[in-house]
């Protein structure tokens, strides 16, 4: 049997099972980094260790092995499947007959950057940015198009001494196709312990990362809190009609409400000048996601929605108004159909953060 083993990406997040089949190994092949890494796991074994750019010779060497007999760890960072060592093999294993294997999956790189990071994976697009074995056309093709789908992008393999111009073409059609204040954040495993840093795409620096970085390029909705960065998923934070929003939300069925700036509030602007107040109460109260400027007033259970300009945007009442007919028959759906509304929501923030 050839395991194809994931360690993670250091020997504290190695899963059970990899361990386990480690053990039972009789022959451990595979980078002389990872192997040295997990060198307190091989005694009494036969241990090969190869250089990078050997994949295909440790690869033959594990099946030979394997073929001779033994039983074989073939090992590969993070996960095997990701850019790791299970492709390769699956190119070669097709040449022999009689080849037993099993895939061990291992923590990838960016599960464990979204770990110290805070929670920003939510819909994502792993991106290498190797352009070794992939054309740089393909590399910003994919890039492109998961930027325009609104995907949370985790860039592997950034940058080396001699590979920039994949990184810097990354950076430019990410800063031509997303806000640039969108939140990045990023791990540099090469520092002990890995520096952890949360950003904007518009100030990330290329001398901040290196080959050993694993960086997370949020969506419209991602944010920072307390340090964090988080990529809601629009979880329904359940809370009684305001009776004051009932009593909007009423006139605004009857076609009572006002359109635009309503300069006869004695409050207006309360936000900004000019703002659109066809939204004095928003509909989506409370939607518990930062990512627009409101937040939770710590130990009140109160949500606030004093820093949130967005529904008193032009483009965003637009954008909701498209839709809101549809789901809002009577008051009692600002509770019944929550669901429905923050995925209104959702929509919005991603179409209004498309308008440069």
């Amino acid at each position: 049997m050839i395991s194809i083993i994931g360690i993670g990406p250091s020997p504290k997040d190695i899963t059970l099972r990899a361990l386990e089949s480690i053990e039972k190994a009789e022959v451990v092949i595979g980078y002389k980094k990872y192997i040295d890494s997990i060198e307190d796991l091989l005694n009494g074994k036969e241990v090969i260790k190869k250089g990078m750019g050997d994949e295909i010779a440790r690869v033959e060497m594990a099946i030979q092995k394997h073929l001779d007999g033994k039983q074989v760890a073939l090992i590969s960072s993070g996960d095997p499947g990701i850019f790791g060592m299970a492709n390769v093999f699956f190119q070669l294993a097709g040449k022999y007959s009689g080849v037993q294997f099993e895939i061990i999956p291992g923590v990838t790189a960016a599960n464990y950057g979204a770990s110290l990071l805070g929670a920003p994976l939510h819909d994502f697009a792993l991106i290498s940015l190797s352009d070794i074995l992939t054309p740089l056309s393909e590399i910003k093709r994919k890039i492109k198009h998961a930027a325009l789908g609104g995907m949370v992008i985790a860039l592997y393999n950034p940058i080396s001494k001699t590979r920039k111009s994949p990184f810097r073409e990354a950076i430019k059609i990410l800063m031509n196709t997303i806000n640039p204040a969108t939140t990045v954040g990023f791990v540099k495993s090469s520092s002990q312990p890995p520096q952890i840093t949360v950003t904007t795409l518009e100030n990330l620096e290329e001398d901040q990362i290196d080959m050993s970085t694993i960086i997370i390029i949020g969506n419209s909705t991602t944010y920072v809190e307390n340090g964090h960065m988080i990529t809601p998923r629009g979880y329904v934070v359940k809370q009684p009609i305001h009776p004051l929003s009932k009593e909007f939300y009423e006139k605004f069925l009857n076609g009572e409400s006002i359109d635009g700036p309503n300069r006869s509030c004695e409050y207006y602007p309360c936000h900004h000048h000019p703002q659109n107040c066809t939204f004095c109460y928003c509909p989506f109260y409370p939607c518990g996601d930062t990512s627009t400027g409101g937040h939770w007033i710590k130990d009140k259970g109160v949500w606030s929605c004093q820093d949130c300009e967005w529904i008193h945007h032009d483009a965003t009442v637009k954008c909701i108004m498209e839709k809101l007919p549809e789901i809002l028959d009577d008051v009692e759906d600002l509770k019944k159909k929550k669901k429905d509304l923050l995925k209104l929501r959702r929509e919005c923030i991603f179409k209004t953060s498309q308008i440069k």
